[in-house]
């Protein structure tokens, strides 16, 4: 790592800078002054660790060594923050997570967010009073920095106090995390659908409001952009839910109904999405063909079974457990990717 400039230091406070200053000064995130100074089972570069003690000691830092200790003196309980545990993403996230918890003799609290950020800020600092040993972080960060940052904030608070924080989806620059290829997978689906002749398509979304919907759109819509013949996608919104994916498809062939295929952003949805095409005497793939994204158990045993963007979703629940355990803990942030895979299977076919 290359020795990183400091920039101009302001003021020190009466009795000494606050560790925030410390890390401005020394050109350096919170989190990296936080293990310099403060203790880290992580490893710093001992050039840029010696270059942050310098700025500390002139701008007459001082640790909060006791504290610092009472908050290392962690339980055997890792926190799980899932947006819904009714949905069979989460489960498997939820099944591979505690798998590994298991092995390591850790106990897994499972909180249930409903998608409320509110609700998440309190989970975290519950974890941190009850000295969990870490938090694991299952779901899509809102695209909203207003609503993105206090999250981000709780979490490295939590961290700086010497927790682990691992996210599944990216939560910051200071946060290791597991992060699904969604934008490649979305675009292997819809160039899928336009090498079958498909030119006007259907786009079944989540909340706009999420990352992993943002990411998903703007892949399939990359894909669109590279195929031939011009194709056309129509968004429409609708709720994480198997009622969410009905009501939306509803919605989509009432305003476009030439549209000869639908691409789904969650199987969950795509479920409902199929029940709706049914009800609408609209045959699969016959008439519209479907594409979901997840790739959930019971996609294979659907009628006709779900062509969908496989996610490991249990493999990314153990790497992100892994990583919350860990002993040996480098310098900067990890990042693992887990690739996504196109499962052909019977709901997709040739345009009519």
């Amino acid at each position: 790592m290359s020795t990183q400039r400091s920039t101009p230091s302001p003021a020190p406070r009466r009795g000494g800078a606050t560790l925030q200053q410390v890390a401005d000064a020394a050109g350096v995130s919170l989190a990296t002054a936080s293990r310099v100074l403060n203790g880290s089972t992580r490893t710093v570069n001992p050039e840029l660790s010696e270059h942050v003690r310098e700025v500390a000691t002139r701008l007459r830092y001082v640790s909060h060594g006791p504290a610092q200790a009472l908050a290392r003196a962690t339980t055997s309980l890792v926190g799980l923050l899932v947006h819904d545990v009714n949905d069979p993403y989460f489960s498997a996230v939820a099944a591979g997570a505690m798998r590994v918890a298991r092995e390591r003799d850790l106990l897994v609290m499972v909180a249930n967010t409903y998608r409320d950020p509110e609700l998440e800020l309190d989970y975290i600092t519950r974890l941190g009073a009850q000295r969990a040993r870490a938090i694991l972080v299952a779901g899509s960060p809102p695209v909203d920095p207003a609503l993105a940052k206090p999250l981000r904030e709780r979490l490295l608070d939590y961290q700086q106090g010497g927790g682990r924080v691992v996210s599944i989806g990216d939560q910051g620059p200071d946060i290791d995390a597991v992060l699904p290829a969604n934008v490649e997978g979305a675009r292997a689906a819809a160039l899928h659908l336009t090498a079958l002749g498909h030119r006007e398509i259907g786009m079944v979304a989540g909340p706009r409001g999420l990352v992993t919907i943002a990411d998903r759109s703007e892949g399939f819509r990359s894909g669109l952009m590279d195929s031939d013949g011009d194709p056309v996608g129509h968004e429409i919104e609708g709720a994480f839910t198997r009622d969410g994916g009905y009501d939306a498809t509803q919605r989509l062939l009432a305003a476009h109904p030439d549209v000869t295929a639908v691409f789904v952003m969650a199987d969950v949805m795509a479920i409902g999405a199929l029940a709706a095409l049914r009800d609408a005497g609209r045959r699969v793939p016959d008439d519209v063909s479907l594409v979901g994204f997840d790739d959930l158990p019971i996609c294979a045993d659907l009628m006709p079974a779900l062509t969908t963007v496989r996610v490991d979703t249990e493999g990314m629940g153990e790497q992100a457990m892994r990583m919350v355990v860990s002993e040996v803990q480098d310098e900067g942030r990890a990042v693992v990717h887990s690739a996504t895979e196109l499962i052909v299977r019977g709901s997709t076919g040739p345009a009519a």
